[in-house]
This record gives structure tokens, sequence and C-alpha cells, in this order.
């Protein structure tokens, strides 16, 4: 089997600050901004990963999602704990530092973690949780 990953998905509940975060701070090209009935949905990725995309899409736009799953998705987003992702840097204090200096709100700063990952975490605009491995 020859696969690839292609595209991922993260929820998002703030279009201008979603665009701000993973465009303006992350450096992530926006590859499509599509907008429909007031929602909308950004194809966003790394410049040298062409092949790989991040969706980042209306969290409780499926509309079999009840009122009750709208609102458990909605806690766990404000928590941090409903959508994860981990990114990689060989230079983990540098990439540290210029979050730092974003604004972007810190959940931990670089630390050597006690399974050999030495990373930190930010929080992107929707609560989701941003890991960055240092990757040499």
């Amino acid at each position: 089997m020859n696969l690839t990953i292609h595209s991922a998905f993260l929820p998002h509940i703030d279009h201008e600050a979603s665009l701000a975060f993973y465009r303006d701070i992350l450096g992530f090209d926006v590859r499509k901004d599509v907008g429909y009935n007031g929602m909308h949905w950004i194809t966003v990725g790394h410049p040298n990963q062409p092949d790989t995309s991040l969706v980042l899409h209306p969290p409780t736009a499926d509309p079999g999602i009840t009122d009750g799953e709208r609102r458990t998705i909605t806690e766990m987003m404000a928590k941090g704990t409903y959508a994860i992702l981990t990114l990689a840097t060989p230079d983990l204090d540098a990439t540290f530092a210029q979050l730092a200096a974003s604004g972007a709100e810190i959940v931990q700063e670089p630390i050597e973690q006690p399974y050999g990952i030495r990373d930190c975490a930010v929080r992107d605009p929707a609560g989701n949780l941003i890991r960055i491995n240092e990757v040499k």
C-alpha cells in the first residue's frame, strides 16, 4: 500500500483569528477559503509541504450533530481537549520565542519530556492544542 496524508481537520470558530494564527503567525499558505451560510472552511499548509493540508472547519456544521453534542464540542474546545495538532521544528527555542512574541496563548514552555521529546504547547484561537516537537 502506498499512502500519504493528504489532509487533516481541526475545528475553528473565528475565520479572521484562524487566518491570523495559521497564516500570519505560523506562516502557512492559505490554499482554499470557502464560505457557506456564514461558515468558513479554510485549507492551509506549510509552503514546503504542498501535498499535505490542514482543513480548519466549523466544528458543528454537520446537520446530524445534536444540540447536546454541539454544547459538548464547544465545551471541549474551550478547554483545549477536543482536537490536537503536533508540529515539528528543528529549533524549538526560536519557534517558541516567535510564538510568545506574537501573543499566542502559551500552554507549556519548551521542556524535555520524560518520554524523550523536547516540546512546547500553545493554543490556537479555537482552543485547539498545538504541540510542537523539536526534531533534529
